[in-house]
């Protein structure tokens, strides 16, 4: 496993945050890499000694291995949930959106799929992902942003880059994506260039789209004043995450 970035610091969160917020985020992934390390080097050694017949040294090293690996999972989990909180907050976001800065984009996956299910579920018609341009990732390339469009034409959704490209609106309703005007003034401006649920294509599908005067702030009558989705996810998180961190361990963690 390995870990692109060494510290993230501000480019995990999308807003001016603390020093001391930086801070935390920064520790726990780090101690996540840490551990990362340590499990590594066990299942090297736990080889090494298998290779020379020594079974019983090999099958310690592999479970300290695996306590490490433990350990890791537990730190990422621990950052996944802070940095999530810190971007998602209601004074920060507003109840049609959600931002994933920070996320491993394995993380990143499974918290958009449940988000999507739960604004489905509770009759929301859009939803705005904030993915980040990649100006803190390896190349300045956009990590979030496939991943994102991939579960979109997964779930047969069409959506669209906003004008704003480090946000992407998508049409909850089977339509297509294309932002009210109400909304584009909101979150100020339309989108900048349309994608099918086919993928690469400009906007297709549904007739009826998004009518102005239809839609409802969030999905919710009244705004986020009345009621906060992304608790619910973050909650819902807490529950699935470490599937998501033992499916890391066998990847390449990148981050957006």
């Amino acid at each position: 496993m390995s870990y692109p970035l060494n510290q993230l610091g501000s480019g995990a969160f999308n807003h001016h945050s603390s020093s001391d917020a930086e801070a935390e985020y920064d520790r726990l992934r780090s101690l996540a890499r840490q551990e990362a390390g340590k499990r590594s080097s066990c299942m090297a050694k736990s080889q090494q000694a298998y290779q020379r017949g020594d079974g019983a040294a090999a099958r310690e090293l592999s479970e300290e291995g695996k306590r490490h690996g433990a350990m890791m999972e537990q730190y990422n989990k621990q950052a996944s949930e802070y940095i999530f909180r810190e971007n998602n907050s209601m004074d920060r976001v507003a109840a049609d959106t959600i931002d994933l800065h920070g996320q491993f984009v394995e993380e990143a996956e499974a918290i958009l799929e449940q988000r999507i299910r739960y604004a489905r579920s509770t009759g929301q018609t859009h939803l705005h992902v904030i993915v980040g341009k990649g100006n803190h990732s390896p190349g300045h390339i956009q990590k979030i942003k496939p991943r994102v469009e991939q579960i979109c034409r997964a779930e047969g959704l069409q959506y669209a880059v906003e004008e704003n490209a480090g946000r992407i609106y998508i049409n909850l309703q089977g339509g297509q994506a294309i932002m009210p005007e109400d909304l584009k003034t909101h979150n100020g401006g339309g989108y900048h260039q349309g994608y099918g649920g086919h993928g690469g294509q400009h906007p297709h599908g549904g007739q009826g789209g998004h009518h102005p005067h239809q839609q409802h702030y969030g999905g919710y009558p009244g705004g986020p004043q009345q009621h906060d989705p992304n608790a619910e996810i973050e909650a819902q998180v807490k529950r699935y995450l470490p599937k998501v961190l033992r499916q890391i361990r066998r990847s390449c963690c990148t981050v957006m």
